[in-house]
């Protein structure tokens, strides 16, 4: 173990300060990675192919891990668009380093709903005897641990695990250690390891920062300090400066293949915009509802209130009417509330009450019924997937829900009745993420995320490795609200995504950022201000550099 691993106060210390100039950055990390060369042996081949007991990995997941071990000394970013097998990627490289001899004591953090998932990967297709951790005992007693991160970063586990000294890191889904000042980024920086592996297809999804936030982990310094990386690559939120260069210091620790590179025959995706005209009803509900949402705001802006509920509100009113429901239920508690909004609001909830008729649902159900396919439905909003789930039932078709909240057994369970017994999943974002659903070909985006790589999520459930049949993805935006505007800017957000990282697959189709565009909304006196304000801010978002 090397002297900077062991001392893991220093590195903590060094990646948090700021202001540390980029000379003394760029000599410790040579320090750093003189002391790892010597853990790093130069492999022309791997010697555990022959060991992999069910699994024949593709020619991009190989020289993946032969780039890993023998030029990234081990740590490394493993950002393989959705679907081209990361986990396959992160298994070989920690089953030839414990053929090697280099790695016996492994930990793997994961989402807890991919905790059982990860567990039996690794011991039937790698053939290496993995445990899920269940006990506070376990990270001393086993060398090869799966864990949920979100119980590894809490007491007693977290001095527990702290107290181990680790050989290999893998940290699945890793983009959720984008924010240095969370508990998720804190634990892993803390962690005594020699190897790291953070595996994620969405390394960068709203802020440069996020993606600098990642690379420290792996190797301080890489990027400078957090001044001079700003003052070298950020021109603003989303928009890079001299990208060519952030990109070459970017690969120096980050693989990612891509679809089109990798040789591998993926069956087509056609995508489909699907613009939804609102009945008479629902659109008088909205129009009602963005009057108030707009004044409201304004009013909460100047005197410095949270505007979140308002801004659930406005996004809500687009999903359906029962989920707008839920939020006005919720602010009619507020006690603060003004007297004459109180009565707004009851107006709103006895008008939203009273629509008769569901454009969305209904287009919905007509998509289901012209298929024998099994779809997977996704909502932003639990209140609408329970609205869909009991419509869908009205209508006969047999139908389960996937959410957060649900423990391991529940969730398997679900994905279970899905392949067998029911011909629709409604998910929200907790069925994006880690769950591998190639028997279905169909996805409806209901309610479509201010996160691109969000939609790239969903979709890869479905159009991965394994499947065998054209992918179909349905994308829901009603004609005249906010939704249609978010469609229009998302395209922006995967362009700053793409100058850096690399190009995303289809997601949006042919039409194809959170509280800038909230205010440009709510701050427009009529759509042809929105618009003009929104045109302004895409040119914001999109990178300067003409050479790309």
């Amino acid at each position: 173990m090397n002297r900077y691993e062991n001392n893991h106060d220093l590195q903590e210390t060094l990646a948090s300060r700021g202001g540390m100039p980029a000379g003394k950055w760029s000599i410790f990390r040579l320090a750093h990675e003189a002391e790892t060369d010597s853990l790093s042996l130069s492999f022309d081949g791997l010697t555990c192919l022959s060991q992999l007991p069910n699994v024949v990995p593709f020619a991009h997941q190989v020289a993946t891990a032969v780039r890993v071990i023998n030029e990234l000394r081990g740590r490394a970013l493993l950002a393989d668009e959705v679907g081209l097998g990361k986990t396959i990627e992160a298994g070989i490289i920690l089953k030839e380093y414990m053929v090697r001899g280099l790695v016996k004591k492994a930990l793997v953090l994961v989402p807890a709903s991919l905790v059982l998932q990860w567990t039996r990967e690794l011991n039937e297709k790698f053939g290496i005897q993995a445990f899920a951790q269940r006990n506070a005992w376990s990270w001393e007693t086993y060398d090869v641990l799966v864990a949920s991160l979100d119980t590894t970063k809490r007491d007693p586990h977290r001095t527990a695990v702290l107290g181990q000294v680790y050989d290999l890191v893998i940290v699945d889904e890793a983009h959720k250690l984008k924010n240095t000042r969370t508990r998720n980024w804190q634990i892993v920086n803390q962690l005594r390891k020699k190897y790291l592996l953070l595996v994620t297809a969405t390394p960068m999804q709203n802020d440069m920062r996020e993606l600098y936030n990642l690379i420290n982990l792996l190797r301080p310094g890489q990027l400078g300090n957090s001044t001079d990386f700003a003052a070298a690559h950020v021109e603003g939120q989303r928009t890079a400066k001299n990208p060519t260069v952030l990109r070459g210091a970017i690969q120096e620790v980050m693989v990612r293949n891509r679809r089109q590179d990798s040789g591998v025959e993926f069956t087509e995706r056609t995508v489909e915009a699907v613009r939804l005209e609102l009945t008479r009803e629902e659109r008088e509900l909205y129009d009602a509802v963005t009057s108030f949402v707009r004044e409201e705001y304004v009013r909460r802006r100047e005197s410095r209130r949270s505007v979140l509920s308002l801004i659930t509100l406005q996004r809500e009113i687009c999903s359906s009417s029962y989920a707008a429901m839920c939020t006005i239920e919720t602010m009619l508690k507020d006690r603060r509330l003004a007297q004459d909004n109180r009565v707004r609001l009851q107006e709103l909830y006895h008008q939203a009450e009273s629509v008769p008729g569901y454009s969305k649902v209904n287009k919905v159900t007509e998509i289901v019924r012209s298929t024998p396919e099994k779809l997977i439905i996704f909502t932003e909003y639990r209140a609408t997937q329970d609205f869909l789930l009991y419509m869908l039932q009205q209508s006969g078709v047999k139908a389960v829900l996937y959410r957060g909240g649900y423990n391991r057994g529940k969730k398997d369970w679900m994905k279970d009745l899905f392949e067998h017994r029911a011909q629709v999943l409604v998910a929200t974002e907790a069925g994006g993420e880690g769950i591998n659903l190639q028997f279905c070909n169909q996805v409806i985006n209901y309610d479509l995320p201010w996160n691109p790589m969000r939609i790239e999520q969903r979709i890869g459930r479905v159009h991965r490795l394994g499947q065998t049949r054209p992918v179909f993805i349905h994308n829901f935006a009603t004609a005249g609200t906010i939704e249609e505007h978010i469609v229009s800017l998302l395209q922006d957000k995967i362009r700053m995504f793409e100058t850096v990282i690399g190009e995303l697959d289809v997601i949006l189709g042919p039409k194809a950022f959170e509280n800038d565009l909230m205010s440009t909304f709510m701050e427009s006196s009529d759509d042809l201000e929105v618009r003009a304000r929104l045109s302004a801010l895409s040119r914001r978002v999109q990178v300067k550099d003409a050479s790309l």
